[in-house]
């Protein structure tokens, strides 16, 4: 059996007193148990102090995005040995707001899959369509396109470990959601996807997630879903209670 795994991506939101309370709220709560991860993804500054709250807890703190860089004249990036002297244990890679606002390219998502790896980062490696593509019936093309070019040359053991999450790129903030048939039905894809470059074993040990606008009323029907092993959420886990109840809801 997978985990279930809940990540929070706050985005470019809360400043550090409020960074702080959120995580202090869900490690007094200690949400998590067994088959079931919780991952807060903070912005940069916050990293630190996180890391040091969820000390001896279940909670892990993962970075939004990373250079695939170990040093050099980058000026404002951040490099994965950075995040794993911090105590980072994930990174968020190719979002796709990386992809449209900061010229992030399946290129690029591949080498800091291999940076991440490298450093013993555990990559959430973000892939989704938008609406013109869904509506030309490109979805599961381009889906496959960014599987095979974002894990391309990793082992088989690396893409084992490695979370995909799957955010149709109209549904993110827009409060529209794929229906939990059509979102497990991409799911099943990449996980086929994946079957194709490694084999049924690997593929069944790869946790894919659904992003795009999940929220306490929705996730269960979604995580009933055979190939859906958790959620990457936006705005519904800016909210310690939101939050706590989509990790709860990792438990049934």
């Amino acid at each position: 059996m997978r985990n279930k795994v809940i990540a929070g991506n706050w985005k470019m939101n809360k400043v550090l007193a409020e960074a702080e309370q959120f995580v202090q709220e869900v490690v007094k709560k200690d949400p998590t148990d067994q088959g079931v991860e919780a991952i807060v993804c903070a912005p940069f500054p916050f990293l630190a102090k996180l890391v040091d709250q969820t000390k001896n807890t279940s909670v892990k703190i993962a970075a939004q995005n990373m250079h695939f860089a170990e040093n050099g004249a980058y000026t404002g990036e951040v490099s994965p040995v950075m995040l794993k002297d911090l105590g980072v244990t994930h990174v968020v890679i190719g979002h796709s707001e990386r992809r449209e606002y900061f010229a992030e390219t399946d290129e690029t998502v591949n080498k800091k899959v291999h940076a991440a790896f490298d450093h013993d980062l555990a990559p959430i490696v973000c892939v989704g369509e938008t609406l013109d593509q869904r509506e030309a019936n490109e979805t599961m093309n381009h889906i496959e396109k960014q599987v095979k070019e974002g894990l391309k040359e990793l082992t088989e053991a690396q893409i084992a470990k490695t979370i995909v999450a799957y955010e149709p790129i109209w549904a993110i903030g827009t409060g529209k959601t794929a229906s939990s048939s059509d979102a497990n039905e991409v799911c099943l894809h990449i996980r086929n996807v994946i079957k194709e470059m490694t084999s049924e074993k690997t593929a069944n040990q790869v946790v894919i997630q659904y992003g795009g606008s999940v929220k306490p009323a929705n996730v269960d029907e979604l995580l009933a879903q055979s190939d859906i092993d958790g959620a990457l959420v936006g705005g519904a886990s800016l909210d310690a209670d939101s939050f706590i109840q989509l990790v709860e809801a990792g438990k049934k």
